[in-house]
């Protein structure tokens, strides 16, 4: 009807994230029973930490005019300031981190806030160079494909596999091909890596800390499922940051995605920048969140809740999915699932799969299982080199209750041996 610009074009057509999105609302609002919702990055309903966000809550309808300011007034940009000095004393007196509430900014969301850092850092610059984010590994979280309002972001490298045990590998940063352009900007990881559940190591961090550090360009760390908070992390690895390292973290996998709240831990030019951002985009960022755990950072209760209740909860899932995966697909074809190191998914490889990974999404959509195609998460590489192994993935989450995650796995199993039967019937 109307005719859109580019950049309409651009951020309003179909992608992953749009797509992805659609089904988990849709599934969640209309599909019922019959519908295996095992595509989204939707966080369980954990009960204890339902319970919580409840006595939360009627705290702030209790409390004489907490509920009236939480709802009925403006934030400034950057966030609730006693929310920021909470936080900040949290991480200074935890972690040692130099951090005040000029290292920090609100965003509606952990999605807004790559959205501010990825144009606020890269695109075109004033001298007429353009500059781009370096993903040191892909797959990487399919959020960030889309964001750019004009020419592609992102330089992708492919990663090092790693075979770590029977139908089990690990992606991992290959270091003795990576280099860093000076068109690049930043360097953007994720930790743990969605759509993998790959942690990188404290090594792999730090090496690329240095890289970053020595081109004089920031590290970008997504810390959506990481430590300190939601801490959904199944091995090893050290929390870390400094004035080099821009750290993000949310609410929404400790249980308040609804409250889209994104927390970005900067140097303080970067911090100032995001909370103007937010001024012209939104005027300001939800509050809800904000009220809601300040006083877990104050007693520091948000930790305890990160590492004896939500962080056990999803290592039991992972490890049932697992056991799922190894008793559906038993033998019967070739495949691998990623080392589940932690956030919600179970990242899949079907060595040789005779259909793409969009072709077998599509036929368990028409069964009722809803997953997301790998090939979504390999943007940014370079599309002239052909590489089948971005067709044979996909991610499953294992955070919806365990009756549909299992048959779930039974049905993907199904639909990739049929793909094996048609190949050998042709």
């Amino acid at each position: 009807m109307f005719e859109f610009s580019q950049i309409g074009l651009r951020l309003g057509g179909s992608s992953g994230i749009s797509e992805l999105m659609d089904d988990l609302g849709q599934a969640l609002a209309h599909g019922g029973s019959d519908i295996k919702m095992l595509g989204g990055g939707q966080p369980a309903h954990i009960p204890a930490i339902d319970a919580r966000w409840r006595e939360r809550m009627e705290e702030i309808l209790r409390s004489e005019g907490e509920m009236e300011r939480c709802l009925g007034n403006y934030e400034p940009p950057r966030g609730n300031p006693a929310f920021l000095q909470s936080l900040a004393t949290m991480l200074r007196q935890q972690f040692s981190w130099d951090v005040s509430p000029d290292n920090l900014a609100i965003t509606c969301g952990g999605q807004t806030a790559f959205f501010f850092l990825f144009h606020l850092l890269a695109g075109e610059m004033a001298d007429g160079r353009k500059r781009k984010i370096l993903l040191p590994l892909v797959p990487e979280y399919i959020g960030y494909a889309n964001q750019s309002v004009r020419d592609d972001l992102f330089h992708a490298h492919p990663p090092r596999i790693e075979h770590t045990g029977p139908h089990e590998f690990k992606y991992r940063v290959d270091f003795d091909t990576l280099s860093i352009g000076d068109n690049i900007a930043a360097i953007c990881v994720s930790r743990p890596t969605n759509p993998t559940g790959n942690v990188l190591t404290d090594d792999e961090i730090a090496r690329l800390a240095v890289m970053a550090k020595d081109k004089g360009i920031p590290l970008i760390i997504d810390n959506a499922y990481g430590a300190p908070f939601p801490n959904i992390i199944f091995t090893e690895a050290t929390p870390v940051w400094n004035e080099h390292i821009i750290l993000t973290l949310s609410l929404s996998k400790l249980g308040l995605p609804g409250t889209r709240t994104g927390i970005v831990v900067a140097h303080p030019a970067v911090a100032a920048a995001i909370a103007n951002m937010s001024a012209v985009v939104g005027l300001a960022n939800p509050n809800i969140g904000q009220a809601i755990v300040r006083p877990l950072f104050e007693s520091r209760e948000i930790l305890r809740l990160s590492n004896e209740v939500v962080r056990p909860f999803y290592i039991e899932k992972s490890q049932q999915a697992q056991n799922w995966v190894r008793e559906y697909f038993a033998e019967r074809f070739d495949y691998h699932f990623h080392r589940s190191e932690g956030a919600l998914f179970l990242w899949l490889w079907f060595p040789g799969l005779p259909i793409t990974s969009r072709e077998l999404y599509e036929r368990l959509k028409a069964r009722g299982v809803l997953i997301i195609s790998g090939h979504y998460f390999f943007f940014g590489l370079d599309d002239s080199v052909e590489w089948r192994h971005r067709h044979e993935c996909l991610r499953m989450t294992f955070t919806m209750p365990a009756e549909i995650v299992s048959e779930g796995i039974r049905i993907i199993g199904q639909e990739v041996e049929r793909a094996w039967h048609e190949l050998g019937k042709k």
